[in-house]
């Protein structure tokens, strides 16, 4: 092996400008950074990004407040989805070698009456809503009608997700997890297909103070085939899975996860296994830049929070040995400057460092997110039939 470990963060929704398909999914002129830069005008502050090259990657179409700098740190460059879909779960396995190429089922008009019976049926429960909504906007709207009634209020998006909000004093966890849980069961496959199940717990004593809760749960389709991480984990690695990485793998090729509540402990995680011994993949999202900003269309509060992650990328690289590698990339956009509140097709910036390196350089366009999971392969020398180019021989001079 050329790293020992390799430490994977994703910047959940953070894109770096449309797609080459963009047109093809509504999206032409999305720009998540592009246009958070323009919303702090100058004064989008990511001193550790810069220095890794984070506008090196597209010098021609400045990131205002995040300067091209001559000598970069690390090897920087983009990579373009192949996956049919713009969510999560469509980034995320794409990375790890399984792109995802029969589109997953979308409802925006709601879910059929049939699949609403079901869950009806199951939970003892009316479900109210069925539309296309707002998270934050469907608990202010519907929240109080939750609590008098214990209603599940089920909505949807652009994406392929059925959403199951309930107060948690009115419909304990452990039942909405059981409502999810059995949603997902019926809706694997065809008619409905859909990519995740998502418990939407909150709390709070009206429509003006409620908030979400950290006991988010996504119950997300099974791999449908063999994935890096699986091969990782049968060669004997370790695969520690920091965030929302093992619902969307369900727990398949994990030797160890952990839970988070926000970006800050998400890092704090990562900051930790960095301080451990093993040999493998440390492997982490960041689902507040999405949840958070992105769907709210939060300019203001995704800037805040991508400041605050680099304040804490500079505590990661002081621990990072000279035999560590740092990739630092996104699922897909989000961009809070765009219209809607669903995802945005978007290039992913695509970010490598170690402290072994003696220079950065040019990564260039990847044609697939495969390329970053090829790469992981070819560094701990494991041969298999997965999509994807290494490009571990380009990272440093």
């Amino acid at each position: 092996m050329v790293y020992k470990r390799v430490f994977t963060i994703v910047l959940d929704s953070v894109g770096i400008g449309e797609a080459s398909d963009a047109d093809q999914f509504n999206d032409v002129g999305a720009d998540t950074l592009g246009h958070i830069g323009e919303y702090y005008q100058g004064k989008l502050q990511l001193p550790n990004l810069e220095k890794l090259g984070l506008a090196n990657i597209r010098p021609d179409a400045p990131i205002t407040g995040v300067a091209v700098v001559d000598q970069p740190q690390g090897a920087y460059g983009k990579m373009h989805e192949v996956s049919v879909g713009k969510d999560s779960m469509d980034g995320h396995w794409e990375m790890m070698g399984l792109p995802v190429k029969e589109p997953l089922g979308f409802f925006p008009n709601g879910f059929p009456e049939e699949l609403i019976q079901q869950i009806e049926r199951f939970s003892g429960r009316k479900v109210i809503v069925n539309t296309p909504y707002s998270g934050t906007d469907v608990i202010h709207d519907y929240g109080e009608h939750q609590m008098q009634t214990g209603d599940l209020i089920v909505y949807t998006s652009g994406d392929s997700v059925l959403q199951i909000a309930a107060h948690e004093d009115v419909i304990p966890l452990e039942e909405l997890y059981r409502i999810c849980d059995y949603t997902r069961s019926i809706t694997i496959d065809q008619p409905y297909r859909i990519g995740r199940i998502i418990a939407r717990p909150y709390v709070g004593p009206d429509k003006d103070h409620f908030t979400r809760t950290a006991n988010r749960h996504d119950f997300t389709l099974a791999p449908t085939g063999q994935t890096d991480m699986d091969l990782l984990k049968a060669a004997g690695l370790d695969v520690l899975a920091v965030g929302k990485i093992n619902d969307i793998f369900s727990g398949q090729g994990i030797t160890a996860g952990v839970h988070t509540e926000s970006n800050h402990d998400g890092m704090v995680e990562t900051i930790k296994n960095a301080r451990q011994n093993f040999s493998g993949l440390s492997f982490t999202n960041l689902v507040d830049f999405d949840a958070m900003y992105g769907h709210r269309r939060n300019p203001a509060g995704y800037g805040e929070a991508l400041m605050a992650f680099d304040e804490q990328l500079g505590e990661l690289l002081q621990e990072l040995n000279p035999d560590d590698l740092l990739l630092i990339t996104a699922d897909h956009g989000n961009d809070p400057g765009y219209e809607g509140t669903d995802h945005t097709r978007e290039y992913v910036p695509l970010l490598a460092y170690s402290p072994s390196f003696t220079g950065g350089k040019s990564l260039g366009t990847r044609a697939t997110f495969a390329d970053l999971g090829a790469t992981i392969l070819d560094n701990f020398a494991i041969q298999a039939n997965q999509p994807g180019s290494s490009f571990l021989a380009d990272l440093n001079d």
